[in-house]
C-alpha cells in the first residue's frame, strides 16, 4: 500500500479509525484494480481505449457563440453555497469533477480529473489517482489537497445538497502523490459514483476569502473549459472558453465545449424571452409550452430558414410535474381526499384550454422509461418486493393505479360525483353549498404560487372553479420569490407546484424527495411530506441492488407506491424537447438516452456556417 501523506478522519477515535481503514485497504486491495470508468451496475460500456463519447461529434468545429435567455434575475456567481440567487447553469459549467457521466448509459462515469479509479467489490471505499496534467484555469495543478479541501468545505459550509454525502464518508486520505481515498461509513453502492461527480475547487483561491459569502466578486477558480469573463447582476453572464483548457485533448472531452462564447441574457419578465429571440437578441431558445411552440414560431426568420425548429426526443423518465398536496396538514392526510382532488382536476378540459390538447399527461413518476410501473397488477419480482407489506399498502399499489379519465367538458359531472363520494367517505359533505366535516369545519386550504408563474396561475384559476362545484373555496396566495422560498422551507402551504426530475439511475436523492427522515426537515425537497415506511424500504432495495434487474424491480415498486399515494396532481409529460435556434447551431447525432438536456448543459452543440 502506498504511503499515507494526509488524512481526514471524521471519528473521535482517530487512531482506531486509521487502523480500521488500513485493514480494510489491505483486505480489499486484492479485489480492486485501477480502471478508467465505473458503472452503477456491471461494467461501463466503453473500453479504456475509447476515442470519444458516442453521442458527440468528435471533430466538431470550435468557435461561434450561443446566446440564450432566462426569466428572473441573479445576484451571485458562487453556486456552491446556500446564499444568493445564482444562475442554475453555473453549478454545472463552473467546475469539473473527478469523473464525467456518459449520457448514452443509465449511470456510467469515465475519468476526467482522475487518471484511474478503483474500488472494492462492495464499494465500501473508492480511490482516485489524479491526472498529472489536470490544471485550474490559472495553470496551477489540481492536487489531492484541493480534492480533500473541496469535499470537507462543501460538506460543512456549502449548499445543503452536499451534506448528505459528506455525512456518509468515514475518512478521506491521501495515499500517494496524486492519489486520494474515500472510505464510507454506510453500505451504499452509489456513494462511490457520487463522490466522483462532486465539484473540485481550488483551495488556495479561498484562503483569504469567506466561502459562505455570496456576491458578484466571488468567482471560484476551477478547472472547467469555461470561465466567467463578464457579468452584470440581473442582466447577463458571459462565459469564455479557456484556450489553455487542460483537458481539451482527452477522449472524454472530444466534441464538447465547442463555443468560444456562451452568454445568458436575463429578463425580469419571463414572457420577454421569446420576444428577444424573435428580435434576434438571442440565437437559441428552448420552449416549454407546446401550444406556444405551435402558434408563435412562424415569424419571418423561421419562414426564411434562418431559424430552425428542432424537436428532440429523449428516454428520460418524466419525473413529476404537477401540484403537490401537503400531507402534513389534516386536510390532505387521507388518501381519499387526495384522490378527490385528482378527480376534480379536469385534465382534458385544462389541457384543451392550455395547449389545444396537444400535450400528453404524466402517468407515473418514472413513466416514459423502463423504470416506470407496468399497467395492471404487480407481477414477478415487483410483486415479491411488495407482498410483505400488503397490510400497509394503499388501494392501487398491487392492483394497479391509473389516473381518472375526464370528459373534457367544462363541468364533468361524473368526475364530480366520484369526488363527492370520496370526500363523503373521508367524512366531508356539502352543507349549504360548503364542504364541511361532522364538526362543521370548512374544508379549505391555501394554494401557494410565485409571482411570474403565469401558466400555473392560469391552471389554478380554472381548477378553483372546478373545486367550487364541490363547495371548496381555496385561498390563492401569489408571493415574490424570497417569500415563496421561505414558506416552502417551512412547509407553509396547502398545495403548490412541484417538479421532481428523475434520471435513468435513481439513487440517494429519492430519500431527499420521499424519505421519512426528510419529511419534516426544514427546506427539504420532500414537498408533499411523504412518510411511508414502505417507500423507504423500496428505496433501500433499489440502492442495495447489485444488478440492473433488481434495481429495475425496486424502482417499479417505488413508482407504484408514489403514484398510488396520490401525493400530487400530475400535469404534462415532456417526452421531447422543443428547441429553436439559428441555422448555424447544430446538435450531434445519434442522440444520447438523455436527449438534448445534456447537449445544452455540457455544450455538445457546435457552430458551423
Amino acid at each position: 500500500m502506498a504511503q499515507q501523506y494526509l488524512s481526514l478522519v471524521k471519528t473521535g477515535a482517530a487512531a482506531l479509525a486509521q487502523t480500521t481503514i488500513l485493514a480494510t485497504c489491505l483486505s480489499g486491495a486484492a479485489l480492486a484494480e485501477p480502471t478508467h470508468g465505473l458503472a452503477m451496475y456491471g461494467d461501463p460500456e466503453l473500453t479504456a481505449d475509447f476515442a470519444a463519447l458516442p453521442y458527440v461529434r468528435a471533430d466538431a468545429p470550435k468557435g461561434g457563440k450561443i446566446v440564450t435567455g432566462e426569466g428572473g434575475t441573479f445576484d451571485s456567481l458562487n453556486p456552491y453555497i446556500e446564499k444568493g440567487n445564482v444562475p442554475w447553469q453555473l453549478r454545472y459549467m463552473m467546475a469539473e469533477s473527478l469523473m464525467l457521466q456518459a449520457y448514452s448509459e443509465p449511470f456510467s462515469l469515465y475519468c476526467l480529473l482522475c487518471e484511474t479509479v478503483e474500488t472494492d467489490e462492495d464499494r465500501t471505499w473508492v480511490e482516485f489517482t489524479l491526472r498529472p496534467e489536470a490544471k485550474f484555469s490559472d495553470r496551477t495543478p489540481v492536487t489531492v489537497e484541493d480534492v480533500m479541501w473541496s469535499f470537507e468545505t462543501l460538506g460543512t459550509e456549502g449548499h445543503g445538497r452536499y451534506a448528505s454525502l459528506w455525512n456518509q464518508i468515514e475518512s478521506v486520505e491521501q495515499t500517494g502523490d496524486r492519489s486520494v481515498k474515500f472510505t464510507f461509513n454506510t453500505e451504499n453502492r452509489e456513494l462511490a459514483l457520487l463522490v466522483a461527480t462532486r465539484p473540485i475547487l481550488k483551495k488556495a483561491y479561498w484562503d483569504d476569502k469567506d466561502f459562505t459569502q455570496s456576491g458578484m466578486d466571488q468567482i471560484p477558480v476551477t478547472s472547467a473549459p469555461y470561465k466567467v469573463t463578464d457579468a452584470n447582476p440581473g442582466m447577463f453572464i458571459e462565459m469564455t472558453r479557456n484556450p489553455d483548457y487542460w483537458g481539451k485533448d482527452l477522449p472524454v472531452m472530444q466534441g464538447q465545449a465547442n463555443f468560444d462564447t456562451i452568454r445568458f441574457e436575463f429578463f425580469a419578465d419571463p414572457s420577454l424571452v421569446i420576444e428577444a429571440f424573435k428580435a434576434g437578441e438571442l440565437n437559441a431558445h428552448r420552449e416549454f409550452n407546446v401550444q406556444t411552440w405551435q402558434d408563435q414560431y412562424d415569424f419571418p426568420a423561421v419562414e426564411r430558414g434562418d431559424v430552425v425548429k428542432s424537436e428532440i426526443p429523449h428516454q428520460r423518465p418524466t419525473g413529476m410535474t404537477g401540484f403537490a398536496m401537503n400531507t402534513r396538514l389534516p386536510q390532505f392526510s387521507d388518501w381519499r381526499v387526495r384522490q378527490a382532488m385528482i378527480e376534480a382536476f379536469n385534465f382534458n378540459y385544462i389541457n384543451e384550454a392550455q395547449t389545444e390538447n396537444q400535450q400528453t399527461r404524466i402517468t407515473s413518476y418514472f413513466s416514459n422509461s423502463p423504470l416506470g410501473m407496468r399497467p395492471g397488477p404487480a407481477e414477478g419480482r415487483v410483486k415479491e418486493l411488495l407482498e410483505p407489506y400488503l397490510d400497509e399498502l394503499l388501494p392501487g399499489v398491487m392492483e394497479g393505479y391509473t389516473l381518472p379519465e375526464t370528459s373534457g367538458r367544462e363541468i364533468d359531472r361524473g368526475a364530480m360525483r366520484r369526488a363527492l363520494g370520496l370526500m363523503e367517505e373521508a367524512g366531508w359533505t356539502i352543507d349549504n353549498g360548503q364542504m364541511k366535516n361532522a364538526d362543521g369545519q370548512l374544508f379549505t386550504f391555501e394554494i401557494l404560487l410565485m409571482v411570474g408563474d403565469d401558466e400555473n396561475q392560469s391552471i389554478i384559476d380554472t381548477y378553483t372553479q372546478m373545486l367550487n362545484q364541490l363547495g371548496i373555496q381555496p385561498k390563492i396566495s401569489v408571493v415574490d420569490k424570497p417569500q415563496y422560498i421561505q414558506r416552502m422551507e417551512t412547509f407553509d402551504f396547502g398545495m403548490t407546484p412541484v417538479r421532481y426530475g428523475t434520471s435513468l439511475s435513481p439513487g440517494n436523492e429519492q430519500y431527499a424527495y420521499f424519505g421519512q427522515t426528510s419529511a419534516d426537515q426544514p427546506g427539504s425537497r420532500n414537498v408533499a411530506g411523504v412518510k411511508d415506511p414502505v417507500v423507504d424500504a423500496m428505496i433501500a432495495k433499489m440502492l442495495d441492488a447489485t444488478d440492473r434487474e433488481d434495481s429495475l424491480a425496486a424502482t417499479r415498486a417505488l413508482d407504484r407506491l408514489l403514484t398510488a399515494g396520490r401525493y400530487a396532481i400530475p400535469l404534462y409529460a415532456w417526452n421531447e424537447s422543443f428547441n429553436a435556434h439559428v441555422k448555424e447551431l447544430h446538435y450531434p447525432e445519434p442522440l444520447p438516452l438523455y436527449g438534448d438536456w445534456i447537449m445544452w448543459r455540457e455544450m455538445t452543440w457546435y457552430w458551423e456556417e
